[in-house]
């Protein structure tokens, strides 16, 4: 791993020692690599040659790995969960970087191999958030956020064109936040790096990716007692109220504290090369004596091969009774307990494009065939596993671009995951500046339960044989932005749902169950600038299912966008207040890393969460200022912020805490 690390920083120095005059910029260079997802066109060499009035100016866009579309980047600053890694709509074990939960149901809709492990996820950079840049300067963001608590989040990115047809890309971000309990403080480090390539003739594209993610999360089991959390006389400090793990460690703080003596270590990183190579026709207008030559995919091969590997490992330097009480153990373990599970995944996948129209290069019918090898190392065993994967995609935007339909299926008929499958299909309608697009769509998935849930690796206790989990997803968006309102919903139909059923038991649900999800997003002029941003959500569940999610959950921030009358700055400041209705909140296993179905303890929120914020950008230069957790004000035994709300039982939030951001972007 370590020389993983060194190599992606080495190659990340290469890059960023490029020659900003390596760079041709040229007009449109948001469109540059289209071809690469379907089809291309593009200025021959007479067009290098020609000013466009864009060199001395900066042009960037990006795409997704298998994504067609250009998007450009977002520059509004009210959002502050647009920078931060925990999204809005989170819950977390009370720390920036701890285990952390989606309030809204989203269950697992992957089909094939999963290993189970997911507490963590929204801490990753994974393949498919991948960007691939195009643009006409070399472009670098520097970020530093600093928080109560020395709580600290540093990002870089940069991103460059060598030559018209090459973009490289490097990312780098590390959170370490020591927490406000005692052996909560968390330390991830990710890594990325990324290049597109394409030749001259426009036939052949390289998509390569290399990242790396280090998580590391201590666990306290959460407080012994909650009622330590009103005895603000013994236990004024937070980090002296007595946790249920780690206790023995001494309370204090350290700045880029990385040792873990009793919590979770993921590691995970990730290789892939895409090549492709298309058939077509050539073609070139001329406009003004320049030449621009285009070229018209027909077929298309593509190989992709990825190579991943997974080390989940739960670690305690000196167990106690907890394990007794918890997961049934006859005694305590031995001191320096670990339990670690590793995993490798190499899958190598062979496709054909074909483009029924050469003109539209976002029409295209795609089919492969994968073959996926995976071996895994127990704590006191192993296994080897494969798999056969058969998949197709149609996707089709049309030319006047107001119809997108997308259809795709996987199905694995040999292997570990024989019979699973999964069935995506969208169709969205553009209908006008006014009224904004519709879409509708399904997807269905029957997919082998996660293969911690199997009880055969070093997480399992005992083993289970389940049936396949079945989930039925049906949803529908209706976007206006001249009404800047987003309406959307979703329906769920579950079938042999999995779960956990406290600390270690895995279990499936015996009977299906309904979801409904409503969701609307509305923004409000109150005057000229005091905007109101509004967040709602209704969730319900019918039939007996063991899966309890909050009624009704809101976001709102409310406060001034303006300028106050200078031209270059952008200013937000007012008040964000959020709110979950009263729900049985999932428990939480230190020793699994899940989150585990408790049906008797209500979790109920003491105050709706406040926060103020002032959020400015000046040119280049962002910064976000933030007070959060207002809520928790108390005038009991004098003037402190300990009237704490809990995420889930006997796991409090922090409280009052100031964050302060700072986001530079430069360009050479």
């Amino acid at each position: 791993m370590k020389y993983f690390r060194y190599s992606m920083t080495v190659i990340a120095i290469i890059v960023i020692a490029m020659q900003a005059s390596a760079q041709n910029p040229i007009q449109n260079v948001g469109n540059r690599f289209k071809g690469m997802g379907g089809g291309s066109t593009g200025g021959g060499n007479d067009s290098l040659r020609h000013r466009t009035g864009l060199e001395d100016s900066l042009t960037i866009s990006y795409r997704f790995l298998d994504t067609t579309r250009q998007s450009k980047m977002d520059s509004s600053i009210s959002d502050f969960t647009k920078r931060f890694p925990i999204p809005a709509h989170y819950m977390t074990l009370g720390n920036n970087g701890a285990a952390a939960k989606s309030l809204l149901f989203a269950p697992n809709m992957k089909d094939g191999w999963d290993p189970g492990f997911h507490a963590y996820d929204v801490y990753k950079f994974t393949i498919e958030d991948t960007r691939f840049y195009t643009t006409t300067k070399p472009y670098s963001e520097l970020g530093y956020l600093l928080g109560s608590k020395k709580e600290q989040i540093i990002g870089f990115t940069h991103t460059q064109n060598m030559t018209p047809n090459w973009n490289a890309g490097f990312q780098f971000r590390l959170i370490n936040s020591p927490g406000w309990f005692k052996n909560q403080n968390t330390n991830h480090s990710n890594i990325r790096f990324n290049t597109a390539y394409q030749s001259k003739n426009k036939r052949y594209h390289l998509q390569f990716i290399a990242l790396s993610n280090k998580l590391q999360g201590s666990e306290n089991g959460g407080i012994q007692n909650e009622a330590d959390l009103q005895n603000t006389v013994t236990y004024k400090d937070r980090v002296t109220i007595p946790v249920q793990l780690g206790n023995y460690i001494a309370p204090g703080f350290a700045v880029f504290n990385s040792k873990i003596s009793t919590g979770t270590k993921d590691k995970n990183s990730a290789i892939l090369l895409r090549q492709q190579y298309d058939f077509g026709q050539k073609d070139s207008t001329v406009t003004d004596s320049t030449v621009t030559h285009l070229f018209y995919p027909r077929l298309r091969v593509e190989y992709t091969v990825q190579y991943n590997k997974f080390d989940y490992a739960f670690v305690d330097q000196s167990p106690d009774s907890y394990y007794v009480d918890k997961y049934d153990f006859f005694a305590p373990p031995p001191t320096n307990f670990v339990v670690e599970e590793k995993w490798t995944q190499l899958v190598n996948d062979f496709s054909f494009y074909t483009f029924p129209d050469s003109h539209n290069p976002q029409q295209y019918l795609k089919l492969g065939a994968s073959i996926e090898n995976l071996k895994g190392t127990f704590t006191s065993n192993g296994r080897t596993l494969y798999n056969t994967i058969l998949h197709g995609e149609y996707r089709n935007k049309t030319r006047n671009k107001k119809w997108d339909f997308e259809a795709a299926g996987n199905l694995y008929p040999t292997g570990y995951n024989a019979g699973d499958f999964s069935i995506y299909g969208h169709l969205q309608r553009y209908l006008g500046r006014r009224f904004g697009t519709l879409q509708v769509g399904t997807q269905i998935t029957n997919r082998t339960p996660s293969y911690i849930f199997s009880g055969e690796g070093s997480f399992g206790f005992t083993k289970q044989t389940f049936n396949k989990e079945n989930i039925i997803k049906f949803f529908g968006t209706v976007d206006v932005p001249y009404l800047k309102m987003k309406l959307s919903g979703a329906y769920f139909l579950a079938t042999n749902f999995t779960y956990f059923n406290g600390y270690y038991h895995p279990d499936q649900a015996s009977s299906p169950f309904n979801l409904l999800q409503v969701n609307a997003d509305k923004d409000f002029k109150l005057t000229r600038h005091l905007i109101w941003h509004a967040q709602v959500a209704l969730q319900q569940r019918i039939g007996d299912g063991p899966v309890n999610v909050p009624l009704f959950y809101t976001r709102n921030r409310i406060g001034y966008e303006g300028n106050l009358g200078f031209k270059n700055l952008v200013l937000n400041t007012g008040l964000e207040i959020k709110y979950n209705s009263p729900y049985k909140a999932d428990g939480y296993s230190p020793l699994f890393g899940q989150f585990y179905f408790q049906d008797d303890r209500v979790v109920n929120l003491k105050a709706p969460e406040i926060d103020g914020y002032l959020h400015f950008r000046i040119r280049s230069f962002v910064s976000y200022v933030r007070l959060e957790n207002l809520n928790t004000i108390s005038f009991k035994n004098g003037f402190s912020f300990t009237n704490n709300n809990l995420a889930t039982a006997n796991y409090p939030y922090p409280g009052v805490q100031l964050r302060v951001g700072i986001y530079w972007t430069f360009v050479n």
